[in-house]
C-alpha cells in the first residue's frame, strides 16, 4: 500500500508541475473564470487567444522574445 501512496504522490506532483499552473495562470491571473463568447468557434478562438498570451509571457519571462 506504500508503494501505491507513493506512486499517487510522483503522479500529482508530475501533474502540477506541467498541467495545473496553466490553468491557475489563466483562471487566477488572467481572471478567465468563464468565456464571454458564446459558440464553440468563438470559445475557442478566445481559448487559443489566452493560450498565446501565456506562451508568449512564458517566453519572455525566460528572454526568448527580444
Amino acid at each position: 500500500m506504500k508503494r501505491k501512496i507513493d506512486l499517487g504522490k510522483r503522479m500529482i506532483t508530475w501533474r502540477f508541475a506541467t498541467v495545473e499552473p496553466v490553468f491557475g495562470n489563466t483562471r487566477g491571473n488572467k481572471r478567465l473564470d468563464r468565456f464571454t463568447l458564446r459558440g464553440q468557434n468563438k470559445v475557442d478562438g478566445q481559448w487559443k487567444l489566452h493560450s498565446l498570451v501565456h506562451n508568449i509571457e512564458k517566453l519572455a519571462h525566460h528572454g526568448y522574445v527580444g
